[in-house]
């Protein structure tokens, strides 16, 4: 005897609050895309390269990298960690591996045809795959795996903070013995070669600039084969596996763990909301605020500015994280703020749909098959290209949600994942 097929979770069935969470991420997780599709990508972790470092455009840097930076990515990974727990549940690993396998193909055209260099959707599938052997692991394991991942990346971040100013010391050494007239030796010479190699990722020649910015605002066969070479040559090969993937596995265990305690679900006590927001975001702001004045305070020295030369990184993106789960969750347990709750709500059912979306709008303001705007705009500027966006957004996912089940790419989704399709259209 067979029990009942698998299929998609029922509007019904879904739980309010991870919704509106994920239509809070997911609005959010754009002020920080938004540096990454409208300026040259150095711009996402050097504002001295679009000349953002006095004025309103330093103001605007400070405050998206002391509130956002990484704590709305984190989010978004523990909501993903919650929603292996959701799906895993009373279905066997056919169905799973083959969404996580489909979440690849939708990354992938992201990533490449959408030419959204820091895609998510490409690490969230491939740390998904191993996710599914922690389903039925208790919260107390859960948090240990979480635990260690961000242990090991903070070692890292040690690592490459420490070997970045031992570099940096030993190669302006030797600069200064080359403008003194001495000659160096051909192991000095290629010590200099790699820290003139670190220093390009954030301080790039003006050459080098002009040749992307060039790139860039060409044809889209020009943009596709910039972006391609970049997520071929370095993204994909060197940072995916040393680093985003296990950023990505961390926040999911961790929201593995949280869903299961019921903390994600709004299950908790007001007090526990309240303490958790209170002391998130005294933690999360405190370490951010720290980390901003000293690169600021370095004049954006090459050896702290990329976000991954601080061991504090994951602590002070987490702590931020968990300080507006509290919050959120505060606002779903006192039902204030139906509308907004509505339309994060919509937002949230639509997460890839509008993830997606994001991309395809930003490739159309931004690139030459549209409006052109790439590298066009003041940083503080593109927070209005933000809030058109939410408009639109919201506005969209209100309509839609009005009329339908799942959004576009949900649908799409669940009708290639269990090989049917799922009725959409709901009863007006």
């Amino acid at each position: 005897m067979t029990g009942p097929r698998p299929g998609p979770v029922a509007p019904g069935e879904r739980i309010e609050a991870l919704d509106v969470l994920r239509g809070f991420a997911l609005l959010g997780i754009l002020l920080l895309n938004i540096i990454g599709f409208g300026l040259p990508f150095v711009s996402y972790l050097n504002p001295a390269a679009d000349g953002a470092t006095q004025g309103v455009n330093f103001g605007v840097y400070v405050t998206v990298d002391v509130f956002f930076e990484g704590a709305l990515r984190a989010l978004f990974s523990m909501l993903f960690g919650a929603g292996v727990c959701l799906f895993a549940e009373g279905r066997g690993a056919g169905p799973y591996y083959r969404r996580q396998l489909l979440l690849l193909l939708f990354g992938l055209f992201d990533a490449f045809v959408l030419l959204w260099t820091g895609d998510i959707l490409v690490p969230y599938a491939l740390a998904g795959l191993i996710l599914y052997l922690a389903r039925n692991w208790r919260p107390r394991s859960l948090y240990i795996a979480s635990g260690v991942v961000f242990t090991y990346l903070a070692l890292l971040y040690a690592l490459i903070l420490v070997s970045l100013g031992v570099l940096a010391e030993q190669a302006g050494e030797i600069q200064a013995r080359v403008a003194a007239g001495e000659a160096v030796s051909a192991s000095e010479r290629a010590l200099l070669g790699q820290y003139a190699e670190m220093a390009f990722t954030v301080h790039p020649p003006a050459q080098e600039l002009a040749r992307e910015i060039a790139s860039w605002r060409g044809t889209y066969a020009e943009s596709f084969a910039a972006n391609a070479a970049g997520l071929l040559g370095s993204t994909y090969p060197t940072n995916l596996p040393l680093v985003v993937f296990w950023d990505a596995l961390a926040g999911m265990l961790l929201g593995m763990a949280l869903f299961k305690g019921g903390v994600l679900q709004a299950k908790r006590s007001p007090r526990f909301y309240a303490v958790l927001a209170a002391a998130g975001l005294t933690v999360g702001l405190a370490v951010n605020v720290a980390e901003v004045g000293l690169r600021a305070g370095t004049g954006f020295d090459t050896q702290w500015l990329p976000s991954f030369s601080s061991p504090l990184y994951d602590l002070g993106r987490i702590a931020m994280g968990l300080g507006y789960l509290g919050l959120v969750m505060l606002v779903c347990q006192r039902a204030l703020w139906v509308s907004v709750r509505r339309a994060l709500s919509a937002v949230g059912r639509m997460a890839l749909t509008n993830y997606l979306m994001q991309s395809l709008i930003c490739l159309f303001v931004f690139h030459e098959i549209g409006l052109g705007w790439w590298n066009e705009l003041e940083r503080y500027e593109l927070y209005f290209v933000v809030a058109a966006v939410w408009a639109f957004q919201v506005a969209v996912s209100l309509w839609w949600m009005d009329r339908y089940r799942f959004g576009p790419m949900e649908w799409l989704w669940r009708a290639l994942t269990y090989g049917r399709l799922p009725p959409n259209r709901l009863a007006l």
